[in-house]
This record gives C-alpha cells, sequence and structure tokens, in this order.
C-alpha cells in the first residue's frame, strides 16, 4: 500500500504551492476494493474516503465507522434521487450535487432533519454528454437556485476529460469557485492530484495509487 508515499507526495506538492501543511484533504477510494486493503489504510491512520454506490457503502461502512470512530464517508459518484435519502444519513459530504431535481430532495431533507452533509456542486467543465455536471455557464444560476433552497454549498468538483490536461479545467473550476464565494475545490485523481494542489484543491480523490487496482464490479 504506498499510502504514506502518496501523503509525502501531498506534503511537497502543498510546499511547492506555498499551501498550509494539511490545508489538502486526502479522500481514499475504497469502491470496489477488498476489504482487506480498506482496513490496512484505516489502521494506517487514514480516515477519509470516497465511494461511488451508495448501496456498496451502506454495506460495509456501518461496522468500520463503529471500529474506526472518527472516520468521514464522502460520496464522489452519481446519485440517483431515489437514493438520496440513503446517502443523506450515511455521507458526511456529497460531492455529486448535478441537478435541480436532486437540491430539491437534498433540501427537503435538510429541512427535515435540521442538517446537511457538505456539498459539493459537480461541474462538467469539459462539456461531455456522456458525463453529469452543471455546465460551467449555468453554474453561477444554480448556485443562487441551492441557495435559494436554503442548501449551503461548500465548493465545486470536477473530473477533467481524460484525454486532455487537466490544468484548464481546474483553472476553470477554480475561478468559478471564487467568483460565487466558494472555498472548497474537489478536484485531482491520482494521475494529476499534484497539478490539482498547485492549482488550489482543497480535496484530492486518489484510489489506484493507493490500493492498486480495483476489483472488478459484480
Amino acid at each position: 500500500m504506498a499510502l504514506a508515499e502518496i501523503k509525502a507526495r501531498i506534503a511537497a506538492a502543498e510546499q511547492a504551492a506555498g499551501r498550509v501543511p494539511g490545508s489538502v484533504v486526502l479522500i481514499a477510494v475504497s469502491k470496489i476494493q477488498p476489504l482487506d486493503r480498506v482496513t490496512a489504510a484505516l489502521d494506517d491512520g487514514q480516515r477519509v474516503f470516497g465511494e461511488n454506490y451508495v448501496q456498496e457503502a451502506a454495506g460495509k461502512w456501518p461496522d468500520l465507522r463503529a471500529r474506526w470512530p472518527g472516520t468521514e464517508l464522502h460520496m464522489i459518484g452519481p446519485l440517483q434521487t431515489n437514493k438520496a435519502k440513503l446517502a443523506f444519513d450515511l455521507f458526511d459530504a456529497l460531492h455529486t450535487l448535478d441537478r435541480p431535481s436532486l437540491a430539491e430532495k437534498l433540501a427537503r431533507l435538510a429541512q427535515a432533519q435540521g442538517r446537511c452533509p457538505q456539498l459539493f456542486v459537480q461541474v462538467n467543465t469539459g462539456a461531455e454528454p456522456q458525463k453529469a455536471g452543471i455546465l460551467p455557464e449555468a453554474v453561477d444560476d444554480f448556485l443562487a437556485t441551492c441557495r435559494g433552497m436554503d442548501l449551503t454549498v461548500a465548493g465545486l468538483m470536477c473530473i477533467p476529460p481524460e484525454d486532455e490536461d487537466s490544468r484548464p479545467h481546474f483553472a476553470r473550476l477554480a475561478t468559478l469557485a471564487a467568483r460565487n464565494g466558494l472555498a472548497g475545490l474537489s478536484m485531482g485523481m491520482s494521475g494529476d492530484f499534484e497539478v490539482a494542489i498547485a492549482a488550489g484543491a482543497t480535496h484530492i480523490r486518489v484510489g489506484s495509487a493507493i490500493f492498486g487496482t480495483r476489483a472488478p464490479k459484480t
């Protein structure tokens, strides 16, 4: 497991970018990973994890969090509206708020429970038709809609196109966030997290570089 190496690289990237040490949150992406790899990361002190599938997370994390108190769980995959209630109760942060219907559902849950997970709006910076997310030109209006529902948004999230340089996408996300007074930037994965840190990322999502190749989902 390369967790110590990844943390050392994060610290070096923070220093190179003039960032405050420890200002970047490492989300260890544990989706479809064997349980022994996840528990090894927990034993090594990792306490923030990301999952893509609500049902998978619901099946393994209540027990793990009971054994390792203080562990945070972040939803980083597409969230179906009909699973919003389960995700709302299970996750500490949702990184894929990407449409008005989901915002409305989360707003109702927040009003009913008097609390809300940390929210990141997913932005489709590459305008890829197959990918979820608010288009960059619609972000301002969508954030205004969320705020009109009394939803507090912590930041923005993006996944740049695989075949493009990540830098312009990270820069655009940072510009959109700053324009809307948002501090959170969820961007950067195993292959480009150092670039993301240089661009201002506050949360990076690293899976294969920590855990190795994922097992196929069955």
